[in-house]
């Protein structure tokens, strides 16, 4: 193999061409590693390749003028189990720290496959390796003690079959020494019992072991695991019964099966909730039902009452102290808020969401002194403009609550409950019902809640559309502010968001901060450069400057178009240290994206901060490569699998962007694009931008974007719950009246 060559392991998904003479193949392949990031892989393969069968390809990352990064193949192979890789798998795993791969192997080297029991057995037999050191010795000797009795043979079995050291723990901490006799009983049970293990892992496992495809236990979790990955996929809450079975029949194939029967089975065991023929994955079901459920008794602590004449003294004292004067509508939010326990306030940029909420926190500090105020929003970035705008500590919802990212557990839940009289949660659009829910489960010490978001923006991600469903029920006082007061730098994005809003755009109306480009697809890389080195010729910072793209793919997708602004704000540089993960090149100085929730180091998915630093694996404590990542004030180090957590981000998705502002938003528009292009996505994506916005690309694309709605209404029960359930209240509060005993 060429030395320059790299070589990935992971799985084909799907044959996008094929010819038959040539051999020439063009697959999606999903690489085997902590991100799972699919790619396509380009080469000459004289047989075709088996779908979702573990592969290891060799060759190197190349960039399509048209379809953007490709990873072309040189060779390709069907990697087999191997004992000692396994063995040397486990001991570089993150119970052995300062192990690396090469003493890994020493140590297999010297005392064969079965060193792990040799160890266990006579651990002064590591003394015996030449070069490893006291401080070696120990962290092997320390990680094999701590070992449950049984575990060996787990070990042995996981890491055969490429389970990894994460599965391990996670089997550990529900079965301990009895796991693999659990496993082997019933593989497709760790689906239920322990968090992070989904179906392929499940049967993968099964497989393994011998089940056969058409075990009744495989197809059950089979269709749970199908109505959860359709609801993630489209973000229903549910999904029709006739549909799931007629998806189940497709994925089962050839096998026999009867998908009723199975349901019916599923249902029986609370594996799935049937309702009017709706199926609910157990964890949306619920979600919902305890969304309602809450809303219906709150608050459980009622506010003490207040002063009116008091709360006017004040509000005319903060008009005149911040030299403004609250509107109607404002007016009307301001003494709700005050008069309702739970409220909702929603409104495009611009509108005086952030003066109201200013104006909120005030109040209600001078009307309650030593009262506790929460400020709470999705991501980090929104929950530190927030607490800039509030003089509040903010959290992201996830830190609030204490999320373990091991269990999927909540610190802070109904046992241990927020202490807080007032919660207000910003950019709540993004909230999905099954956070929603755990936040609520925490909050019956909370005597008010104030939801504030853009009914316009982008759904949650995940299943449920909360701000949409409360909105509907028509059951909670509800404000949409629509004065627009920003009337200097960004007012034309404004303009154009509301437009978008109406469905349609006139650019020629926009003079100021907003312009459309229009050019060919396959320039839009080199105008984007032209743009940026512009805007940096004038002043502009790499922080002030955030391109977005609906896509990873293409020639005008994200991953190009952070390879071309990487050498326009952070070229090579012999003083600069790189690290090569996958396609990307990184170097210390870059702009980094979190993808991924870490609440030990306090970052969340969507937190933009700098590489400061890149520590090779010669030069670090444990022998592992690790990039150092400054957040603002906070700190990340990044090493094994973390580093899946982290990528460029002078390029990143109009989804990451939610929640967070930027003075320039760059954003090319394109026919590529088409079956992304939404009114919700184009909305949230203008309305990123502070100052200006430049669009750029195919402008027709845009205007069917903008006039092109969500395929669907997403499906949810959330709606119907919150008028049965308070409805039901008020109607035995008014049986009590009527009826005494």
């Amino acid at each position: 193999m060429n030395e320059n060559e790299l070589t990935l392991t992971g799985k084909p998904m799907f044959i996008l061409f094929r010819n038959e003479e040539s051999f020439y193949t063009v697959m999606r392949f999903k690489i085997a590693d902590e991100r799972e990031k699919t790619i396509i892989v380009t080469g000459l393969l004289p047989e075709r390749p088996e779908i979702d069968v573990l592969y290891r390809v060799s060759g190197n990352y190349v960039e399509h003028p048209k379809y953007g990064m490709q990873f072309r193949m040189e060779s390709i192979e069907r990697p087999l189990p191997n004992e000692a890789e396994s063995i040397i798998r486990y001991l570089t795993g993150v119970q052995f720290p300062g192990i690396g791969k090469k003493t890994a192997e020493k140590i297999v080297t010297y005392l064969g496959e079965d060193c792990l029991k040799e160890i266990r057995d006579t651990p002064d037999i590591l003394y015996q390796i030449p070069g490893l050191t006291e401080e070696k010795i120990q962290s092997i000797q320390n990680g094999i003690a701590q070992e449950e009795e049984g575990m060996e043979e787990l070990v042995r079995f996981l890491n055969v079959h490429g389970l990894g050291v994460k599965n391990l723990v996670r089997l550990n901490r529900t079965y301990g020494k009895k796991a693999l006799e659990k496993l082997k009983e019933n593989p497709y049970r760790v689906m239920e019992e322990c968090d992070g293990f989904g179906f392929k892992t499940a049967d993968k496992i099964a497989m393994n072991l011998g089940f056969a495809k058409d075990d009744p236990r495989r197809l059950e979790a089979l269709l749970v695991s199908l109505c959860m990955d359709l609801c993630m996929a489209s973000g229903d809450s549910y999904i029709e019964e006739e549909f799931l079975l007629e998806r189940f029949a497709r994925e089962c194939g050839e096998i026999a099966c009867e998908g009723q029967q199975l349901l019916e089975a599923a249902v029986a065991r609370k594996q799935l909730i049937e309702e009017h023929g709706h199926v609910y994955p157990v964890s949306q079901y619920e979600a919902e039902t305890g969304i309602a459920s809450f809303l219906a008794g709150f608050p459980y602590e009622p506010s003490d009452p207040y002063d009116e004449g008091l709360l006017e003294k004040y509000l005319e004292a903060l008009q005149k102290d911040q030299s403004i004067v609250y509107d109607s509508d404002q007016l009307s939010a301001i003494h709700s808020f005050f008069q309702f326990p739970f409220l909702i306030i929603t409104g495009g940029p611009g509108t005086g969401k952030t003066t109201v909420v200013k104006a909120l926190v005030t109040l209600y500090r001078l009307l309650y002194p030593g009262s506790t105020v929460i400020t709470a929003a999705p991501t980090g970035r929104a929950a530190k403009r927030l607490a800039e705008m509030t003089d509040s500590e903010s959290y992201t919802i996830h830190s609030l609550l204490k999320w373990d990212l091991e269990t999927n557990t909540f610190g802070v839940n109904e046992k241990e409950p927020l202490l807080a009289d007032l919660l207000i949660v910003d950019e709540f659009s993004m909230v999905d019902a099954w956070l929603f829910h755990n936040l609520l489960k925490a909050g019956k010490k909370i005597r008010q809640i104030c939801l504030i978001g853009d009914e316009d923006q982008l759904p949650s991600v995940s299943p449920g559309s909360v701000l949409r469903d409360l909105i509907q029920a028509d059951l909670f006082p509800l404000f949409r502010l629509s004065r627009i007061y920003r009337q200097k730098d960004g007012s034309d994005v404004i303009r154009l968001a509301h437009q978008i809003h109406e469905g349609t755009a006139s650019f020629e109306s926009l003079r100021n901060d907003v312009r459309f480009y229009e050019c060919p697809r396959h320039e839009i890389r080199n105008n984007v450069l032209l743009i940026v080195r512009s805007a940096v010729e004038k002043g502009y910072e790499m922080n002030d400057i955030q391109v977005l793209s609906p896509m990873y793919g293409t020639a005008a997708g994200i991953d190009v178009l952070n390879n071309a602004l990487q050498e326009c704000f952070n070229p090579k540089d012999r003083h600069r240290k790189e690290m090569k993960i996958g396609y990307t090149t990184f170097r210390e100085g870059d702009k980094i994206l979190q993808l991924k929730n870490q609440p030990d180091d306090d970052v969340f998915n969507g937190d933009i901060g700098v590489l400061e630093e890149i520590i090779p694996a010669s030069e670090s404590e444990n022998h592992q490569a690790v990039i150092v990542g400054r957040f603002d004030d906070i700190y990340v180090e990044y090493s094994g699998d973390t580093l899946n957590n982290i990528a460029l981000a002078y390029c990143i998705s109009i989804h990451k962007s939610q929640g967070s502002e930027y003075p320039i938003v760059i954003m090319p528009v394109t026919w590529q694009f088409y079956h992304m292009l939404q009114r919700k996505l184009l909305y949230t994506g203008v309305t990123r931008a502070r100052q200006s916005l430049i669009l750029l690309g195919e402008k027709s694309a845009f205007m069917k974007g903008i006039a092109t709605l969500e395929d669907k209404e997403r499906n949810t029960g959330l709606t119907d719950r919150l008028r049965i359930e308070m409805q039901e209240g008020i109607s035995k509060a008014d049986m009590e009246e009527l009826f005494p005993d």
